[in-house]
């Protein structure tokens, strides 16, 4: 009997082609949509799940306050670890970990990389990376190993054996490849081509200390349920440690919270070393993806109903012939499986195509081995069920219980006690539309916002290249080859680029209330620093020479003097007016002398407000070159700038990039959201167009004898098209005015997230509503002309 009922659902499909097209791309679109969010969604929720140790592992994140302000970090400094583990028996291991760019070569291939990590000879054992090669218990054990990726060890050696095999790191030594892993899941948080032990670095040659915080910690617990437990033993021992150790103050302190590994990657608001997801993304992704898939059924629902005013012949035949309502609803429900299987068949398709176009939008790399995955798989089929049958539960109901009399007495007529669902259901299509419309046209305001705000710098047309500690040596030749660059405005150097600056640090200073700390942002720069980046002075001068050669570190420092610039809301934190601090002494370590106020610039996102900043010269701590130039001809400046390099740099490629580069990838989430909500409202308000065909296909099949008539006594085609189409443009009218507020709600919550943001105009609520209602009245002008211009004397004689 199921056989026979998929034999003659096929047959009706190839019968009805627009009908069946349309159904089945309404919901090819929709289960689409599904699959990709899915796999995103998938992938989002299994990161750090193949770590088989995963549930006793906990990353440690830093919180301290000092001069009043509280600030929590995802980096640690180098006595963390040992410390804990040395303190609390609950701790079976530790690992300390930090990503770094290294110049690394075997042979005649020398490549810039920077994917590799430092860590601890316990994070093979922590951790479940697959070691092909090697054994994880020892492979890290001697400070000469190097442990490397199955494509590095193919990118560097081909398809010889790895192992024993040399590798030259620049800056550094040489490396002996001891163990190969398979290449890093896409969904662990922590990523790498290279592991160099930990001890290689220079602050593991140091004492431990607790405030050189660059460090992510991850402890191993040896039992889950010991987190809880633990986390309340390191704060009471944080705090002897803050009265007894560190010393400090007043109400500053410093303590360590643990993190669950599995919750580090949605949860936590820190980024360690690799940049967080976000929980409320995997729920507004989920909660679209639901809105899309429901809006698909209701254009089955509606489609469907529509096309059964034609098919009551065939009812009534079946029930003459002694079918059984129950008969007749499984014959209906097979229909609807059947369209919901090719249109499944070929969303998998479509998705395997637009995956690398989702991948792009998404900032992911997910592949279609994905789907092959068994809860990927089983969601699809219960997927396709559960479609199949809340997509079709409510035509095949009316078509089945309809009434064998009234089908032979005046044909099949739907039952205008509906009306008021679907047209329910069109309000709701057009509310998600005109909502996302919305939401997506307010993400790229702010985006628009973001990118054309005075930041109070320059970040355009500054070139940014790479300083080692071989170039340190030869630093000023270089930075003079570069000024000689036709095209090139000045040179400069720093720690870090200005678009995000990471470094904190304190500052102490006598004002007219006593001595003050206070917490700051600070970043070492060279001399034309302000010049490069285009700062600007508004009380004191720029650092000059006599100022570095005031950073005398002869005789034990005894004659060394600093030099500073601050911005006006440290200036304003120490209770000074800009022209009052030129000239004060403070002190960071050692004392130096206030040259300069700018004005205040961003040195963080614009999720943040600007707080106070100092910058100090200091050369030996410059780790970038900023190269800025006029912007003419820039392919040649390159050139000259890349020949100017390979003059007087051999050991490594000419690589820049663009400081707005930098500034860019701090927005790369708000861009994902915006490249998301664009794509997602098409695709909603497609459905809706289809879901608005289908109710005016029904719409018109159910006037048809009013229709005839209107036309009899002499209706034009511009009133039948109107009289048709103002009864769905209320519909959107009201979607419309559903969706406002909540869209509004939606924005208003997320622009809150930015301190520095832009108010939402009418403009974007009236243009929303107007591109719906324009979308709708082309959709329906489609239908109502149709039968406007149809023959009343045939309409009337089949009515």
């Amino acid at each position: 009997m199921l056989r026979n009922y998929f034999k003659i659902a096929w047959r009706t499909v190839r019968k009805n082609k627009l009908y069946s097209f349309i159904n089945i791309a309404s919901l090819a679109v929709g289960i689409t949509s599904c699959i990709l969010i899915g796999l995103y969604i998938y992938n989002e929720l299994s990161y750090d799940n193949f770590n088989i140790k995963a549930d006793r592992i906990v990353r440690v994140t830093m919180e301290y306050r000092s001069s009043g302000t509280v600030n929590k970090t995802a980096v640690t400094g180098t006595k963390t670890g040992p410390q804990l583990q040395r303190t609390f028996p609950t701790i079976e291991a530790y690992t300390r970990a930090i990503k770094a760019k290294r110049i690394i070569g075997s042979g005649e291939k020398v490549f810039n990389e920077a994917n590799v990590l430092y860590a601890d000879s316990t994070f093979l054992n922590i951790f479940s990376f697959n070691l092909l090669q090697g054994d994880a218990h020892t492979a890290l054990n001697s400070p000469d190993n190097i442990v490397i990726t199955k494509s590095i060890a193919k990118k560097y050696f081909g398809n010889e054996n790895a192992i024993g095999k040399t590798l030259r790191v620049a800056d550094a030594k040489d490396f002996v490849v001891s163990g190969v892993t398979a290449d890093v899941p896409i969904n662990s948080q922590v990523q790498f081509d290279f592991i160099i032990p930990f001890r290689n670095l220079r602050a593991a040659q140091k004492d431990e200390e607790w405030w050189t915080a660059n460090y992510v910690t991850y402890l191993l617990l040896q039992q889950p349920t010991q987190i809880a437990g633990l986390q309340q033993h390191v704060t009471r021992y944080m705090k002897s440690v803050t009265k007894d150790e560190l010393k400090m103050e007043g109400d500053g302190y410093l303590t360590y919270n643990l993190e669950p590994l599995r919750n580090v990657h949605l949860h936590s608001s820190l980024d360690g070393l690799e940049p967080n997801g976000n929980i409320t993304y995997v729920y507004i992704l989920s909660i679209i993806s639901i809105l899309i898939l429901i809006i698909a059924c209701v254009n089955y629902t509606n489609l469907a109903t529509a096309q059964a005013a034609g098919r009551g012949t065939e009812v009534g035949i079946r029930k003459v012939l002694g079918a059984a309502p129950s008969q007749l609803f499984g014959r209906f429900i097979g229909e609807s499986f059947v369209l919901t299987f090719i249109a499944l068949i070929l969303s998998v398709f479509i998705a395997i195509a637009l995956l690398p176009a989702f991948n792009a939008a998404a900032g992911k790399t997910l592949t279609t081995e994905l789907l092959l995955k068994p809860i990927p798989l089983l969601s699809l089929l219960s997927l396709t069920i559960l479609i199949s049958f809340f997509a079709g539960i409510y035509p095949a109901f009316i078509l089945s219980n309809s009434k064998l009399a009234n089908i032979l007495k005046s044909g099949f007529r739907l039952s205008s006690s509906g009306g008021g669902l679907r047209k329910s259901l069109i309000v709701f299509q057009f509310v998600v539309s005109v909502f996302l419309i919305i939401t997506t046209v307010v993400v790229l305001q702010q985006l628009s916002y973001i990118q054309h705000k005075d930041l109070g710098y320059d970040k355009d047309h500054v070139i940014v290249l790479p300083v080692d500690n071989k170039m340190s040596q030869n630093y000023e030749a270089i930075k003079r080859g570069m000024t000689l660059v036709p095209n090139v405005v000045s040179v400069s150097g720093g720690y870090e680029p200005i678009t995000f600056v990471q470094w904190g640090d304190g500052i102490t200073a006598e004002t007219t209330g006593g001595k003050k700390d206070l917490s700051v942002n600070a970043t070492p720069v060279d001399l034309d620093f302000i010049k490069t980046m285009d700062l600007k002075i508004i009380a004191g001068a720029d650092f000059t020479r006599a100022d570095l050669l005031a950073l005398d570190t002869s005789y034990n420092y005894k004659n060394y003097r600093n030099a500073f610039i601050l911005n006006e809301k440290a200036v304003k934190e120490l209770g000074w007016t800009p022209e009052q601090a030129v000239g004060k002494t403070i002190s960071k370590g050692a004392p130096g002398t206030i040259k300069a106020v700018v004005k205040d610039f961003h040195f963080s996102t614009l999720h943040q407000p600007i707080g106070p900043f100092v910058i100090f010269l200091q050369p030996n701590e410059v780790l970038q070159l900023f190269v800025r130039i006029t912007g003419n001809n820039i392919p040649a400046t390159l050139q000259s700038l890349s020949n100017a390099w390979k003059e007087r740099i051999t050991h490594r490629p000419f690589e820049y990039h663009f400081l707005d580069d930098d500034y860019n990838a701090l927005y790369k989430t708000e861009r994902r959201t915006a490249k998301v909500f664009a794509l997602f409202s098409g695709l909603a308000i497609l459905l809706a167009c289809l879901g608005l065909f289908a109710l005016t296909a029904f719409t018109t099949a159910q006037r048809t004898k009013e229709i005839g008539i209107r036309k009899v006594l002499g209706a034009s085609v511009i009133s039948i098209v109107s009289l048709i189409s103002q009864d769905f443009l209320k519909l959107v009218i009201i979607a419309s005015l559903i969706a406002f507020p909540l869209a509004w709600w939606a924005m208003n919550k997320w622009l809150q997230d930015f301190e520095y943001r832009i108010s939402i105009g009418w403009w974007i609520f009236l243009a929303a509503g107007l591109i719906a209602i324009v979308i709708a009245l082309l959709t329906v002008s489609m239908q109502a002309i149709k039968a406007a211009v149809s023959n009343p004397v045939k309409s009337l004689r089949t009515e």
